[in-house]
């Protein structure tokens, strides 16, 4: 099995993701499902040969240094880059009932741009704020990575100004234009998420991007940063504005969450809440809900009403701020998803009709 040849032809043509299992033959994710890869990208001979241990550890070797061999026998996970011709590949080795299995995320060497990823105006804007926390959300595969790669990109092709970025990997590779890009990774550069914040201060930062808030340590490094006149730029793995704040809010012990809701209805500066849904003619399309910071989120966030949030978005759409469902709703009326698309999708399908 050649797993390089395999890559490159999926950067051709645009696929996102390779599943490399043991005893299941090769498999790509493209436009959003799943598919058994063609034959003649895997090996001569019947396309249901099934991947043996041994192509998956002669697969690990061929991608991996000698000191990542090492430590993914070790622990038994790890998360790596590699950069092939044109892209680079996100890498996640891990094991199951005993077998090692990959997953490659296809990542390209050209930055994407907030036009290019149909990023709205209002959120353009925000990239020019000397401090703020920008948290971009939503389910894995959803294009969280791309988004904060167009910001950090606009913000090095438009503002003087030093930016750093911690990574599980480095994905897209920054060369500095108007700034200074410092690109740090977990496990090379840093020994956790919360130690690179914690040292942030010294480097003389003006935007900090983290490429995931996992913990309590990071998510409040990250406000503290916030708050003392950074940028911040951040992910995390949630569904929707509201539920965004109240998992900020309560992961903190309760004695801590009266202080943590005054420094988030200060600093929060936006909420981008995306999914990733097929396009009818191909490809796939981002619908988001975009959350930005006024006088009346602040004033929820501070007295603990984030259930009243989706009104707020709902009336201030001339402001820049949306649900999901009315993205849905604009997405499906200029023919860029299905009614159906739309539908699975929206709290109230009633709104498409109205």
């Amino acid at each position: 099995m050649d797993v390089k040849k395999i890559l490159n032809e999926m950067a051709k043509i645009d696929a996102s993701d390779l599943h490399l299992v043991f005893n299941l033959p090769p498999m790509m994710r493209k436009d959003g499902c799943l598919k058994i890869i063609p034959d003649k990208l895997f090996r001569k001979g019947n396309a249901s040969l099934r991947i043996s241990d041994a192509e998956l550890e002669q697969t690990a070797k061929e991608l991996l240094d000698p000191i990542q061999w090492n430590r993914l026998l070790q622990e038994k996970d790890l998360d790596a880059a590699v950069a092939l011709n044109n892209a680079r590949y996100r890498l996640n080795f891990s094991f199951e009932r005993g077998h090692l299995r990959m997953v490659a995320r296809v990542i390209r060497e050209t930055k994407p741009s907030l036009a290019e990823i149909g990023m709205p105006d209002s959120v353009k804007d925000l990239l020019d704020l000397n401090q703020g926390l920008v948290l971009v959300t939503g389910p894995t595969g959803c294009g969280k990575s791309t988004t904060l790669a167009a910001m950090v990109n606009h913000i090095n092709s438009n503002r003087a100004c030093h930016i750093l970025t911690l990574e599980d990997p480095i994905e897209f590779m920054f060369s500095p234009e108007k700034s200074i890009i410092s690109q740090r990774q977990l496990g090379e550069d840093m020994i956790s998420f919360a130690a690179g914040l914690k040292h942030a201060l010294r480097q003389d930062p003006n935007v900090i991007m983290v490429g995931e808030m996992r913990d309590l340590e990071t998510i409040g490094a990250a406000i503290t940063l916030a708050e003392t006149g950074h940028l911040v730029l951040a992910t995390l793995h949630t569904y929707n504005a509201a539920q965004t704040i109240d998992r900020i809010i309560d992961i903190f012990p309760a004695h801590q969450q009266g202080q943590i809701r005054s420094q988030l209805s200060m600093i929060l500066a936006a909420v981008i809440s995306q999914r990733l849904l097929p396009d009818p003619a191909g490809g796939r399309v981002a619908a988001r809900e975009i959350l930005l910071h006024n006088d009346a989120i602040a004033n929820l966030i501070r007295e603990n009403k984030i259930a009243q949030i989706k009104t707020v978005l709902e009336t201030n759409s001339q402001n820049g701020m949306t649900t999901m469902d009315r993205h849905l709703k604009e997405l499906y009326n200029k023919n860029k998803i299905s009614r159906q698309t739309a539908i699975d999708y929206m709290e109230d399908s009633n709104l498409l009709d109205s």
